[in-house]
């Protein structure tokens, strides 16, 4: 009875969808406090019953229920434990009922921490977000049931895809879907403005963290993702520009520019109007990411194949949602001119500026994804839009935003005197170009245009990153005054700035220096490659839980000294599909990596291998980045009241 009571608690997390939708809303409209106030238990008791669910889905798993057509479908008895409720989300079902799951945590999350907000915020926020959860349950129920039995029941399941059995399924999808239905909070929290016509500072502060939040997650779960990728697809690589790839990059971007205009509207309340529609986007290119994974118009490794038929009602929710959000942004529009003064060369300004490229970015990149579907789907000329044209577009833009964030970072709010921002910033640009000179040369040997590029736009990041705490540190030395100068906000932004200047320096400088070769190699034999000696060993059969393989091993040896050992695999899996398994041998400044193709005969294989200086960087940027949205989004600032000053200019506003 276990999958027929996850059923029913999804009916029921629906039926309690509709009363979170419909009755605050009414009572929005009525003034009617005690509807406003139904949303928080309609959101708790949504929560709960999407738990029960998913937590059924899980057992089912867990006991091998195959009478469940999904869990016949993406797992069997050999599959280990951890990869056999791992698989709950490694199909489209169950990872639609991990994002209807997602959804009422958030929804529980904002209802649990938003009790200071005014009660008509509050109710809207929860009626916007429960419009959204009886969307997507519904369209679970009624086109995606993960809980369908089928008779006869089969004694075995076919097997989760091989790609999907390792430890990173376990981790990218949720965090990547925790930043896509976190963005759902900010677009809540945007309409709920536009009902409520209040769009200030205090707005901009209750929406802050949850948006802050939103993107940590989304850039650790990019960054597992990019991880995941270059350990297990066996290519070398750790971006491609796939489809699927640019559908979670493109609201990063926009998450990114939207946060910018959060501190700006908090700050001088400018940007009301752009701040709003950055949060629509935000969510509305989240959709359209959902759209491309389970609409079948496209082949990836990170899509899943399902019917057109549920594409069609995903672009429909995507077209009333989207297009319903931006009628109202239309219609409320010209109440959210903010009037104020403030220069180019302020930091107003210069976020404005960086905020466009973000957007001009992420624009090239719908572009680039989009153009070949359209043109398709018009039955014209299939093209293919690669690596090439993203970088020619997408790079130039980056490089623009690195050099105006640098300036952000330095210049002072409303007006900035030139002389005095270039005092500052003198030191970082020199220690910048030194810096970004000297470090390739020194570890790798030799010298480029694109490293010497990257390395003082990273390096420049970095050092423009840290003017503002040093500042803050020097004007009361001591521990006491880093603890009490520097805010964790601060902290927080100085160490997402760093992160990105990392990353930087990672893709560069992996991209400049990384050689690679594929050789022949037979038990014995030698290739040199990048300062070091792959000497290869053989490969011998191996035996896994639900697979067989081979094992090669190759020594790695630099100045006749040994440096490590790589056990790259080629496995069949119980379902009779191969499977290739890189071996890497990690390291802060160089990863070595081997991947082998096929057997050529008399103990011959195809052996591809790599030396790729700097990688790691561009997962270590990740999570620098990732650990700087948490000090931002857990910044103590924000669960203070809004001063009384502040306060009265926003209920001002409200009242216009």
């Amino acid at each position: 009875m276990i999958p027929e009571l996850g059923h029913f608690a999804l009916i029921m997390a629906l039926c309690l969808a509709v009363v979170q939708a419909c009755l605050p809303l009414f009572g929005l409209y009525r003034h009617d406090r005690v509807l406003m106030s139904v949303a928080r238990p309609a959101a708790l008791g949504q929560c709960f019953f999407v738990t029960f669910a998913f937590a059924a889905l899980a057992y089912c798993f867990y006991v091998n229920d195959f009478s469940v057509v999904y869990v016949a479908d993406h797992s069997n008895t050999a599959l280990p434990v951890f990869y056999r409720l791992a698989a709950v989300w490694g199909g489209h079902s169950g990872s639609l009922l991990l994002w209807a799951f997602i959804l009422a945590v958030w929804t529980a999350a904002v209802s649990a921490f938003s009790r200071r907000l005014p009660v008509e915020v509050r109710s809207s926020v929860l009626a916007v977000m429960g419009v959204i959860s009886m969307t997507f349950l519904s369209f679970m129920l009624f086109t995606s049931d993960p809980f369908m039995r089928q008779f006869p029941v089969p004694m075995q399941g076919r097997d989760l895809s091989p790609i999907l059995q390792d430890p990173g399924l376990a981790s990218h999808p949720p965090m990547l879907y925790m930043g896509y239905v976190g963005f759902s909070v900010a677009f809540a929290f945007a309409i709920s403005a536009l009902l409520n016509g209040r769009v200030d500072a205090a707005w901009a502060r209750w929406a802050r963290p949850w948006t802050t939040a939103a993107w940590l997650f989304l850039t650790i779960g990019i960054t597992l993702g990019s991880w995941w990728s270059y350990r297990q697809l066996g290519w070398g690589g750790w971006w491609f520009w796939d489809p699927v790839e640019n559908a979670s990059l493109m609201p990063w971007l926009t998450g990114t520019a939207l946060i910018h205009s959060l501190a700006v509207t908090e700050k001088r309340g400018l940007f009301k109007g752009w701040t709003v529609l950055l949060a629509i986007c935000a969510f509305a290119l989240t959709l359209l990411g959902t759209f491309l994974v389970r609409s079948g118009i496209l082949t990836s490794v990170h899509s899943f194949a399902v019917s057109p038929t549920r594409g069609l009602y995903i672009l429909t929710f995507f077209g009333l949602l989207v297009g319903g959000a931006l009628l109202l942004y239309a219609i409320r529009a010209p109440k959210l001119a903010a009037w104020g003064e403030f220069r180019i060369l302020s930091r107003e300004g210069m976020l404005l500026i960086n905020n466009v490229l973000l957007v001009c970015a992420t624009a090239v990149v719908l572009l680039g994804t989009l153009y070949p579907l359209i043109l398709t789907g018009l039955n014209l000329e299939k093209i293919s839009v690669g690596p090439p044209y993203f970088n020619a577009v997408f790079i130039p833009l980056v490089l623009a935003l690195l050099a105006t964030m640098g300036l952000a970072m330095s210049v002072p709010w409303k007006r900035g005197r030139p002389r005095r921002v270039v005092g500052r910033l003198w030191v970082a640009l020199i220690a910048a170009v030194l810096a970004g000179v000297l470090v390739p040369w020194l570890v790798v040997g030799r010298e480029g245009v694109v490293a010497v590029v990257a390395g003082v736009m990273g390096f420049w990041a970095i050092a423009t990153a840290l003017e503002e705490p040093i500042r803050r540190i020097r004007a009361k030395p001591g521990w006491h005054g880093i603890l009490r100068r520097v805010p964790r906000g601060t902290w927080g932004m100085t160490l997402a700035h760093i992160g990105l200047g990392v990353t930087v320096l990672g893709v560069g400088l992996s991209s400049a220096f990384s050689v690679y070769d594929a050789v022949r190699m037979t038990p014995g034999s030698q290739h040199h490659l990048g300062g070091y000696t792959f000497v290869f060993s053989g490969a011998q059969g191996i035996k896994g839980p639900n697979y067989t393989g081979e094992q090669g091993r190759i020594i790695v040896e630099r100045h006749g000294r040994r440096v490590t050992s790589l056990h790259p695999e080629k496995r069949l899996y119980s379902g009779g599909i191969p499977q290739t398994k890189a071996a890497v041998d990690p390291g802060l400044l160089r990863d070595l990596y081997a991947t082998l193709g096929q057997p050529l005969g008399g103990g011959a294989w195809s052996v591809r291998l790599y030396v790729k200086p700097f990688v790691r960087c561009i997962w270590l940027g990740g999570f620098l980045m990732g650990l700087g949205g948490l000090l931002a989004a857990t910044d103590r600032r924000y669960r203070l009241a809004m001063p009384e000053r502040t306060r009265i200019g926003a209920i001002a506003t409200a009242a216009d």
